[in-house]
């Protein structure tokens, strides 16, 4: 029976296509006492609809890898595949067009622009991507992560847990094929945080966005299909 099962499972694993995968990821930055090596010759590959959490002390390299894979930054060696596309033959432009509408972001700082309300932070993503009916789709996203009342307040109007809940609507309104996260629940008290962590992985299930997801918090990384440890810029094993 469990050959029967493992089976099953190698099969259904190998319907899913990669849409993310880096090889030999080197990061070396110059410090006062020299060469300093951040990441040591990295492999990863993530699959659709599957969620990835990467974890490790601080200054493990966590936040930096998670950095190059989403192509927020360059490696000093290696390379990265996102949805097909080599990231290493685009520049920053092609970079940010490849992402667009494709790809969605949760940040712990949230990154909300403070100038805009909520409707059109979560439109934002929508109208770079020129996706029609921008305005009624991201009203329809705010109502779905329970701040219908909230579309025309400014960031600084509004509670941590609410500046989340419109971070993870913009990230979420243009259906991403990938999402990253990086420490999603650090800025937000305990209660607070399970109602956004419950919000995101809810959201991902009804969607099938693959997640990459960075955190200190071992009960959000044991909710995601499989756990990647760092430490010292190298990948571990638990």
């Amino acid at each position: 029976m469990s050959s029967v099962t493992n089976n099953t499972q190698s099969a259904q694993e190998s319907d899913l296509q990669s849409v993310l995968s880096a090889e030999q990821i080197e990061k070396t930055v110059s410090g006062p006492s020299g060469q300093l090596t951040i990441l040591h010759a990295l492999d990863i590959d993530v699959r659709s609809s599957e969620a990835t959490a990467i974890v490790g002390p601080s200054g493990s390299g966590k936040s930096t890898l998670l950095g190059i894979l989403a192509g927020l930054d360059s490696p000093t060696s290696g390379t990265v595949t996102m949805l097909g596309e080599s990231l290493n033959e685009l520049d920053e432009d092609g970079r940010a067009r490849l992402r667009a509408g494709k790809v969605g972001f949760v940040f712990q700082s949230f990154q909300l622009l403070p100038g805009l309300t909520a409707l059109e932070n979560v439109m934002l993503p929508l109208e770079l991507s020129n996706t029609d009916n921008a305005e009624e789709r991201a009203h329809g996203m705010l109502e779905q992560v329970g701040l219908a009342d909230r579309t025309s307040h400014q960031p600084l109007q509004m509670s941590g847990g609410e500046q989340q809940r419109v971070a993870i609507a913009r990230a979420f309104v243009a259906r991403p094929a990938l999402l990253f996260a990086d420490e999603p629940t650090g800025n937000l008290d305990s209660a607070t945080g399970t109602k956004i962590t419950d919000l995101m992985f809810s959201l991902r299930e009804e969607q099938g966005a693959a997640l990459v997801l960075v955190t200190h918090d071992d009960r959000l990384a044991q909710r995601c299909d499989r756990c990647l440890k760092m430490a010292d810029g190298k990948l571990v094993t638990l």
